[in-house]
């Protein structure tokens, strides 16, 4: 439990023993303390004197003033405090205790605001998971960003985390590579073929077949089935090759790369099958085999099985959602696309069709990106014609900054991405005014150990008295809880709000505060407190895969 947390539970505590010493009620109910949105009502509020008014029955306002007569303001750290309205109670903090928070960010460095290990929840965060077929677009650009992000902030806030991307390797869509490509390879050694119907047109679909025809034209003295088999791995590995280097490139890694036809081979869909059908929820109606998902909130139930003896594709999904619950996890997160949002009920029936609770299954669907540029919105890339890709924007705006503002907002809005302003160095660039706040503490630190001075826990944090420092430490305190709460309610974006408030907060105060002066053990204290402020930025720009320059 961090500062800002044991004081919060003490004011509550003491406020409980004020009440029994007031003898206003012999069972005191939940206490809760709110931060006030106005800073100038005190640090922390309470509206109890009014919870208590039937229970005590007295004005509110009296039991208020009962309440702050029998409290020990000493204990619970309150320099004052006063009565509101009909009855809050306004605390205003000893902030002294702050000063505490210094010597814990200066000793836990890169793990402060973290407690990993803390939590016996096992979570697989599924992300991503594009079909292997072409590049990876700005959608899967925005998937990418929040889901590493968020993986991140779980792992920071105790959980188990496993990272996984799906590969989705048994389908049509496969098929349609490998034609497309024995199209592509046909044609780069003169003959005539067409694309399929639903074949891939994009340039990397020429380049794979115009590399094998120089360097294998064998392939054309096979069969088609052998050849279309031969393709088809080809171009997997092509395309799974190029997808993985541009998520490495974008600092976003995988624990598992989940293949989709293990499932077929290890028999996992019949297992699945065989459980469904066992817990009595599969029928037979048209020749086809249908889940009743229906039993469970879905529109319609499904079928499983075609009449042709085909899969549809629900029933290996089925199979992948059952072995991530066999494999010991205890939740399972997906982000999904917005296209994907109807697939939602009836992925979370057939959970319960398996006799597990669909509760174990939280889905974040990911709303649209649109990239402006001076203003305009941009669709295609100058670069190949094309719609906009993950590469496109890391060669656009860097990665840094294409990580920042794809995390920017809760996933399930709308996002417009502004690129010229993700690339601009002024202060209204929120990647680059968090990083600018980091590499000033760094200019300031060495500047401080050109004069002798040197980051040192034993500073005389006493000396600090100016309200900007206490305001800026306060945000400091919030590190963890933040953590907390983005990984509670798996809101990402939270993150970056509070690097925002962070960096604000610095800057507000140096430039209300001279950190170097003439007073050497006063500036010794200033270098201990801002070097704290760099390592909470450090520790919070790295939770959303973002670097933390030391010069800028």
């Amino acid at each position: 439990m961090n500062i800002v947390n044991q004081l919060k539970d003490t004011l509550i505590e003491e406020i409980k023993a004020a009440i029994i010493k007031a003898e206003l009620v012999t069972e005191v109910p939940e206490i809760k303390i709110e931060v006030p949105k106005d800073t100038a009502n005190g640090d922390y509020a309470t509206n109890i004197a009014m919870v208590l008014t039937k229970l005590a029955k007295r004005n509110p306002r009296d039991i208020a003033a009962a309440i702050i007569d029998h409290l020990d303001t000493s204990k619970a750290h309150v320099e004052k405090l006063d009565i509101a309205g009909p009855g809050f109670i306004n605390f205003y903090m000893d902030n002294s205790y702050l000063t505490d928070i210094i010597k814990e960010a200066l000793t836990k460095g890169a793990a402060f605001g973290h407690h990993p290990g803390d939590r016996s929840e096992h979570v697989l965060l599924e992300y991503v998971s594009a079909n292997p077929t072409g590049d990876l677009h700005i959608g899967h650009a925005r998937n990418a960003a929040v889901g590493d992000t968020l993986a991140n902030i779980l792992a920071a806030a105790g959980y188990s985390v496993t990272r996984e991307y799906y590969i989705n390797d048994a389908g049509k869509q496969i098929e349609n590579l490998a034609y497309s490509i024995e199209a592509r390879y046909l044609q780069a050694l003169g003959r005539e073929a067409a694309l399929p119907e639903d074949g891939y047109h994009g340039k990397d679909i020429i380049a794979i077949g115009e590399d094998i025809a120089n360097n294998e034209p064998g392939y054309a003295s096979l069969t088609k089935e052998e050849r279309i088999k031969a393709f088809r791995k080809l171009g997997l590995d092509y395309e799974m090759k190029k997808l993985k280097q541009d998520l490495a490139d974008f600092n976003v890694h995988f624990d598992n790369w989940f293949s989709e036809t293990s499932l077929y081979e290890s028999g996992a869909i019949k297992r699945a099958l065989e459980t469904m059908t066992a817990n009595g929820y599969t029928f037979t109606a048209e020749d086809a085999t249908w889940l009743r998902t229906t039993d469970f909130g879905d529109d319609k139930d499904r079928v499983l099985i075609k009449n042709d003896g085909t899969y549809t594709y629900f029933l290996p999904d089925i199979a992948y959602h059952y072995d991530k619950i066999k494999r010991g996890n205890d939740v399972l997160i997906n982000l999904f696309g917005a296209d994907h949002h109807g697939y939602i009920p009836r992925l979370k029936a057939s959970l319960e069709t398996l006799g597990v609770s669909s509760s174990r299954l939280e889905v974040q669907v990911m709303q649209m990106v649109r990239l402006l540029q001076d203003g305009r919105e941009v669709k295609m890339s100058k670069r190949t014609g094309n719609a906009i890709t993950l590469r496109d924007i890391m060669d656009e705006v860097g990665v840094d900054a294409a990580r920042y503002f794809l995390t920017m907002r809760s996933p399930d809005t709308h996002f417009d991405f502004d690129m010229e302003l993700a690339k601009s160095q002024s202060s209204d660039n929120p990647v680059y005014y968090a990083q600018y706040a980091h590499a000033r503490i760094c200019s300031i630190i060495r500047a401080a150990a050109e004069q002798g001075i040197t980051v040192d826990a034993a500073a005389d944090l006493s000396l600090i008295t100016n309200d900007k420092a206490f305001e800026l430490l306060k945000r400091v305190a919030d590190f963890e809880s933040t953590i907390d709460s983005a990984a509670e309610y798996r809101a990402p974006h939270r993150m970056t709000n509070y690097i925002q408030d962070l960096a604000s907060h610095f800057h507000k105060f140096y430039n209300a505060e001279k950190v170097l002066t003439d007073d050497l053990e006063k500036s010794k204290a200033h270098i201990a407190l801002i070097e704290a402020v760099r390592i909470t930025l450090h520790n919070a720009l790295a939770l959303i895969g973002v670097t933390a320059p030391e010069r800028m």
